[in-house]
Order: structure tokens, then sequence, then C-alpha cells
């Protein structure tokens, strides 16, 4: 709306000092600045890196590569068959054509979660716990709610031409490296995007209340200090959207309330002795990704990330950079958070996540556009 200075005076408040929410940049330390929060983004990504790449910065192209489980459980997206994928090896290949199903029936299996699809098609435990539910983990962030991805939303990340991330390989499920891409230091994409806006911007500005009144809105931050507007552009959650709403529709609190959060917690350090005991973890290797399952519970994972070989900024660290994400507080009976060496830690932070839970894309998703 800032390009259109003749049709529209926008104002901006922001509670956060700075421009970004969740996509932040931080100090670790020795000089070493990491992009939190978001790494990157695959080549769907399309308004996100021409914005980039208009406010004169340019994305690294990096290729995906996945380290799944460990031991005899260990499988990857590239290299050779492990034991796990031999083991599993005719499930593998009867599991694509049951996602073929899924993609020509869509409006039949849209409401059912990836959980029941692969119990009603008699897939084993270790397909499901090994396989299966670490790559919804890895795909969609669902703050360990695995299980509850809609199998549909699944199927389209192998099917879709607009969403796809891989190929379906019938005989090791993934096995090839797609293309992402890493951001630059997000805080100077979003202090050149502030500067490039046409926009009057208040940082540490919370909202504390939005009211409509007949043909405006009245908005209230949290000093007491009300405005008016001709209209509100929300952008944050769904649930803070709905505490900020001081008379919201029934509709707004049915779709945005159905909207599900989650407290994980991000721990940026440099313990390779955790990660060898939890990951299989070879420095020699390009892996970027790591997915952890729980053995107490194997619908449950952790994932870390080696920040060395996704962020170019972060590449020329002599030491390695890890982020570690425990999901899910209530699971906090499952975290090894405490086995972190207290002296490699570089940063926390806690932050809620949404589930892409099927209730989502069948009583959210279609019904925004009519907020």
């Amino acid at each position: 709306l800032g390009r259109f200075p003749d049709r529209f005076e926008v104002v901006v408040w922001e509670a956060a000092p700075c421009a970004g929410g969740v996509a932040t940049s931080e100090d670790v330390g020795d000089g070493v600045v990491i992009n939190d929060g978001v790494q990157g983004g695959a080549v769907s990504y399309r308004n996100t890196l021409l914005l980039h790449e208009q406010l004169g910065f340019q994305s690294t192209p990096v290729h995906m590569k996945i380290s799944f489980g460990k031991g005899s459980a260990y499988w990857g997206n590239y290299g050779e068959e492990t034991e796990l994928i031999r083991r599993l090896g005719g499930e593998i290949k009867r599991f694509e054509g049951v996602l073929r199903w899924i993609g020509r029936l869509e409006p039949l299996f849209v409401a059912l979660p990836i959980s029941l699809v692969l119990r009603v098609f008699r897939f084993s435990k270790d397909f499901q716990e090994r396989m299966v539910y670490p790559l919804v983990a890895l795909f969609f962030g669902t703050g360990n709610q695995t299980h509850r991805v809609s199998s549909v939303l699944f199927a389209r990340v192998f099917l879709d031409p607009q969403l796809r991330l891989f190929d379906y390989d019938p005989k090791m499920l993934l096995a090839q490296s797609p293309q992402m891409f890493a951001f630059a230091p997000l805080r100077d994409i979003y202090k050149k995007f502030v500067e490039a806006t046409n926009a009057e911007f208040h940082f540490g500005r919370k909202v504390a209340a939005v009211d409509r009144a007949g043909d405006a809105v009245l908005v209230q931050d949290v000093a007491g200090a009300r405005e008016r507007f001709d209209e509100v552009v929300f952008a944050g959650n769904a649930e803070g959207v709905l505490k900020m709403m001081a008379r919201p529709s029934r509709l707004e609190r049915f779709v945005l309330g159905n909207v599900q959060y989650y407290d994980d917690i991000t721990v940026t350090h440099g313990d390779l002795e955790y990660m060898r005991r939890h990951y299989e973890i070879d420095l020699a290797r390009p892996d970027q990704y790591f997915i952890k399952t729980y053995d107490q519970d194997p619908g449950k994972c952790e994932m870390s990330f080696m920040l060395n070989n996704y962020q170019p900024h972060v590449s020329g660290c002599k030491t390695p950079v890890f982020q570690t994400i425990f999901l899910d507080e209530r699971d906090r009976h499952l975290w090894t958070i405490d086995e972190i060496q207290e002296d490699k830690v570089l940063l926390r932070k806690w932050w809620r996540q949404f589930a892409h839970t099927w209730r989502h894309f069948l009583f959210t998703v279609p019904l925004m556009r009519f907020l």
C-alpha cells in the first residue's frame, strides 16, 4: 500500500523494537550473526525472493540435505541405501501408490489425518514413526502434532507442481537434494525495507485493543493512546489478533480460534558432543537438517540445524553452530535440553507455533477469505 501514497496513508504499529516479527538476526558472540526464526525458503517463495531482490539482497542457493534418525534407524535424502530403507523398501514402494490415490480423491481425504491413512492402509509402526512423521515435522513444523496433519497436504509436497519439494522415489522415498535459498542477514533486509517503504513506522508500540466504530476503526496501544483509522490490516498470529479485537464476530472467533498453538524453544549452541549422542552427524558431510525420533514416544521428534552448512554468513565460522528445537512444552518430559552444556549455549528463544492439522485446513484456511 505504501507504493501508492496518492491513495493510502500507511501507519505501522510494531510491538518489537524493529521490523521482521519472528524473522530476526542475532549476535551470538565472536562477531557471528545468525538468522533466527527463519532460515530461508524454497523456490516457491517467489514473492519473498523478489522482495529481497528489489531491496538489493541476493539469497544464496543451497541444496537441502537431511539426516534422519540414528544408528539402525538412520536414513537421508542422498547417498546410499541404509539398513532402515532396505528393511522398509516394500512399504516405501507401496506408499507412492497411496499418495497418488490421495491426490486423485482430495475431497475425500482432506479431513483425514496422515496417521489415520497410514493405519487404514496397514503401514508398520516403523514406517510411520521413523520415516513419515519425521518428514511431516520437517515439512510443516507442527509442534509435535505430526500425526494430525492432513494427508492431502502431505501428498501435495510430492505431487503438487506448485508446492512440490521432492520427487517421490519408490526405492529410497527421498533421493534428491532440492534447491532451497538461504537469506542474507534478516535485520539488514528489514532495515532497508523500512527505509524504502513509504509508511510511518512506530516500533515498540504494542496494540492493546482494536474496535469497530461505524465506518472507522479505533486502535489503542498499551499506553492508552488511541487513534482512528479507515482500515486495519493485522500482521500477527490468530490468537494475538483475537485478544486485540474488542468485539470479534462469531465467524472471526470460530475461524481464528480454530488455530492451535504450542510453545517451543530453540537453543542455539556449539555442543558437538550433544549432537553426536542424539544424531547421525559427520562434520565432513554437508547436512543442514537433523531429525531425532524419541524412543519413548516415536510419534514425536526433535529437530536441529547446522547453521554453518545453511547460512552463508555463518559458513566461515571456525566452530560449528547448531540450533536445536524442542517442540511443545507439554512434552517436556521427553526433552533432552538439559544435556546441552551450559557453556556451549549461545542463545535461547521461546516462541509460539501453530500446527498444520487437518482441522486447520478444513475450518480456517477456506474461511479466511470471508473475514
